[in-house]
């Protein structure tokens, strides 16, 4: 069977589309670098929330971190949980929303979810990232709890309209 120019240049171009994917796809990594982060928004059975006090940043904020590469948001969370508060996700997290963080990058966004079902082996011990990881009361969260962590939280627990940013 001869086969018809218009068959044999498909099929020259169907053996040219994973090169040229990946080729558009590195990029795209060059002219529009992302960057992805998670926070979980930890809820205990008394209704307070996890915060966590870094060594090398002043605030209180909601834990979590930056995706790795080949992880999924979930994975990244569970990760980042357990580093920084000794929590094991138990049940599925949801997801509240994802954020332009503009005040690191215009390309940083931040996954939030909230987390119900975990359990916490321990508290957490002050480590060189980490000074301090506790559950807060809503009506005595730190004065120097961030203003996006406040905002992530009036907006996920009090109804506040939700901002497109962290």
């Amino acid at each position: 069977m001869v086969e018809s120019p218009l068959s044999v240049k498909l099929a020259s171009r169907r053996e040219k589309t994973p090169l040229l994917t990946r080729a558009i796809t590195l990029g795209a990594l060059f002219q529009r670098p992302m960057t992805l982060g998670v926070r979980g928004l930890v809820i205990d059975a008394e209704s307070r929330v996890l915060l966590v006090r870094h060594t090398y940043v002043p605030g209180y904020y909601l834990p979590g971190g930056g995706v790795e590469r080949g992880e999924t948001l979930e994975q990244a969370l569970t990760r980042e949980l357990a580093e920084e508060g000794n929590i094991t996700i138990e049940g599925a997290p949801l997801l509240h929303g994802v954020y332009l963080n503009r005040r690191v990058s215009r390309r940083d966004h931040v996954a939030l979810f909230f987390v119900r079902d975990f359990t916490q082996s321990e508290p957490h011990t002050p480590d060189y990232e980490i000074a301090e990881a506790r559950f807060f009361a809503l009506d005595e969260l730190p004065a120097e709890t961030t203003s996006a962590t406040r905002a992530r939280l009036d907006e996920a627990l009090n109804g506040a309209p939700i901002s497109p940013y962290w």
